[in-house]
């Protein structure tokens, strides 16, 4: 294995076989790491020469003898020579050679050729980068993989997923060995290589499980028995290097076509379809890729989602929400979603399924993150006026110092409600920039100026009354700036967030009861529907309820928080306050924020008790960022939408897709609200065997 700086020669591959003894004598012996001992956030263990004997196939027993256990490795063989080759073509001549061929093709013949040349040469890879020491460190994410600060309209997340172990050394050259089968562990307990070279063997087939090394940037299986390619290829989107050159596949997955970022495609000697390599030999290997994908079938739909029901208990004031970021159509861009097909990726395509989706999830509040203002005119306005939803939207701030045209294209918030439901009794913005800096107490700071005010985040904030009930509620939608970079950012702006709320609560809870909400109800159609027969008959609503203080009002905190639970704003939602040195404020200086701290009075808990895999899901990050937080003094969560079919996504590398229109999960939770003369024991999400599938 060798680290990301192999060009500086601070590098090491790790081999099978023979080999070994070279290192050995080197004094390598004590550089070498056992793979499957290592430990997340950099730690590294050094081990001895005969661990390392025994674990470079994980737990199977793969090694660097040539004698394998059968768990890993059977039936090993002398290395191939010329003769032994097993290709689908002995020799170079095409169809369509002439003026179309590419000088790609060109480079791609060249190796070819050297890899039928070094065909009986174990470890040929680790004996040409010529390996004499062990990089110095741990290996740091490529460029690619690392947080970009400044870019305020790229949608980035925190990169690689945690689970993926930093080493030093990310390449394994199982070359020249005669193998006929490779264990899965190797896929499973290898997840960091980068390089994984298992060429000049007698391999047949490649496991499923092969998905799993998602920051494999090169694989080289040429000089093999392959007669295909599993669909899980499609997981690899940082590969830039595939090389299959010599085997017998005459068909490509279309999975490939998630490989945005492949460079070379090597298929030569390969029995391959006619029109597959007329296409590479022509335009190349990203011409191929891209034909793929933008031919790519939308394929087998998923399972529905479970509903999930965590209290089946009576109750008379039940009302659901739903939290959503829809991608907005200026971030849906090829650079930041290369392997979703270009139509799937267009708003025409996207925005009929975030309709349909939405419809199908019927709840009383919807929240929508990343929606424009042409989008929420043109589009969700009219369309879920038909379905009962009256909605206030609010963009960005920096539509404000924009001209109507370009204003039209910036992002924001929109929250819908059921108008024969809801009454909407009041609404605010809150604008974290501005807010900041008119605070007294951060007058003058610099770190408000320079990180907090160039983000123009904002939340919609709205208050509703039952018409039926007469309860009330405040629903909170907001999305949170991105950047793992800025996590001082994040929390100030949910603090300032959190601390408006508190006075917005306590100012509601003196709000007038609606005198006549019949009348109220007629007017607010506006026109655009009708009461049915049983709404014209039914009972009398009941009075506006009084909330003594604005913590007793129901509330609801929805939206995109870009902050998984080991976080500030986590931790300031949950526990109601962090202390002034909080680590994520880092030596930032937020006026009283840095000096008291941050606190809220609200008892806020996730509907999911963070029981979801993912809320956003993307080849370079999944974890949970979006959640639905309520007030468990004044609510009990009664059910919640839950995962994706997980066999679904063993062959999904990121959303949006054919299925998924955005790469953020909708979240739906239903509520009882509590009565104020009877307190409900409170249950948390812990997904139990009852459960509803939605299809």
């Amino acid at each position: 294995m060798f680290g990301q700086n192999h060009q500086q020669n601070q590098h090491v591959m790790m081999n099978g076989a023979q080999n070994h003894q070279r290192y050995m004598q080197m004094g390598m012996a004590n550089k070498f790491q056992q793979p499957a001992s290592q430990h997340p956030h950099g730690q590294q263990q050094h081990h001895s020469h005969s661990q390392q004997n025994n674990h470079v196939g994980g737990h199977s027993g793969m090694g660097h003898q040539h004698t394998f256990s059968s768990g890993t490795m059977s039936n090993v063989t002398p290395n191939f020579t010329p003769n032994n080759l097993h290709s689908g073509t002995t020799n170079n001549n095409h169809i369509g050679l002439g003026e179309n061929v590419s000088e790609h093709w060109q480079q791609q013949l060249q190796l070819a050729a050297e890899a039928r040349a070094a065909s009986s040469t174990p470890h040929r890879h680790c004996r040409k980068e010529g390996v004499s020491r062990v990089s110095k460190g741990p290996v740091e994410a490529s460029p690619e993989h690392s947080p970009r600060a400044g870019n305020d309209e790229a949608r980035n997340r925190p990169t690689i997923s945690e689970e993926i172990r930093r080493q030093d050394w990310d390449a394994m050259d199982l070359s020249g060995q005669g193998l006929r089968a490779l264990s899965p562990s190797l896929f499973s307990d290898y997840k960091f290589l980068g390089k994984l070279y298992i060429d000049n063997n007698r391999l047949t087939r490649l496991d499923s499980s092969l998905g799993r090394l998602r920051v494999l940037t090169h694989l080289d299986a040429s000089n093999n028995q392959l007669r295909e390619i599993p669909e899980e290829i499609g997981m690899l989107v940082n590969l830039k290097s595939l090389l299959l050159f010599h085997n017998r596949i005459q068909s490509l997955p279309s999975e490939i076509g998630y490989l945005h970022k492949l460079e070379m495609l090597g298929v030569e000697g390969n029995p391959l379809e006619e029109y597959l390599k007329e296409e590479i030999i022509r335009s190349g290997s990203k011409a191929l890729v891209t034909h793929l994908r933008e031919n790519m079938e939308a394929g087998t739909a998923p399972n529905g989602r479970d509903w999930h029901i965590l209290d089946e208990t009576s109750a008379p004031d039940t009302l659901s929400v739903l939290s959503y970021n829809i991608l907005c159509d200026k971030y849906a861009t090829a650079s930041q979603y290369g392997y979703t097909p270009s139509e799937v990726l267009s708003w025409n395509y996207r925005r009929n399924i975030i309709l349909d989706e939405i419809k199908d999830l019927d709840a009383d509040i919807v929240c929508l993150q990343e929606v424009d203002q042409e989008r929420y005119n043109e589009f969700f306005r009219r369309e879920l006026a038909h379905q009962d939803y009256r909605g206030f939207f609010s963009p960005r701030a920096r539509a404000k110092t924009m001209a109507d045209k370009e204003a039209r294209f910036v992002d924001g918030c929109a929250t819908f409600y059921k108008s024969r439901k809801y009454i909407l009794l009041d609404k605010h913005v809150i604008d974290f920039a501005n807010t900041a800096i008119n605070r007294p107490d951060m007058k003058g700071e610099h770190d408000v100026f320079n990180r907090v005010m160039p983000r123009d985040h904002i939340a919609v904030v709205t208050f509703f009354e039952n018409r039926a009930t007469g309860s009330r509620l405040i629903v909170v939608n907001v999305h949170i700036y991105w950047d793992p970079a800025y996590e001082d950012v994040k929390l100030v702006q949910v603090a300032i967030m959190m601390d408006q709320v508190s006075r917005l609560a306590d100012r509601w809870a003196k709000h007038a009861p609606c005198a006549d909400k019949t009348a109220f109800r007629h007017a607010e159609l506006d026109g655009e529907a009708s009461l049915t027969p049983a709404e014209e008959s039914q009972d009398e609503p009941a009075p506006s309820q009084e909330y003594s203080s604005g913590t007793h009002i129901p509330l609801l905190v929805c939206g995109d928080f870009n902050s998984g639970d080991k976080t500030g704003v986590h931790d300031l939602i949950t526990q109601g306050h962090v202390s002034h040195d909080h680590a994520d404020l880092a030596n930032h200086s937020y006026g009283n924020f840095t000096r008291d701290g941050m606190s809220h009075p609200f008892n806020l808990k996730s509907a999911y008790n963070d029981e979801l895999i993912f809320t956003n899901y993307t080849p370079t990050f999944s974890g949970v960022i979006d959640y639905i937080w309520y007030s468990s003094n004044a609510l009990q969560v009664r059910g919640v939408l839950g995962n994706v079919d997980l066999a679904y996504l063993r062959k999904v590398p990121g959303f949006p897709n054919h299925h998924f229109p955005s790469d953020h999960l909708a979240l739906k939770a239903e509520f009882a609200v509590k009565s104020a003369r009877k307190e409900i024991k409170a249950v948390e999400a812990k997904f139990g065997p009852q459960k509803e599938r939605r299809d």
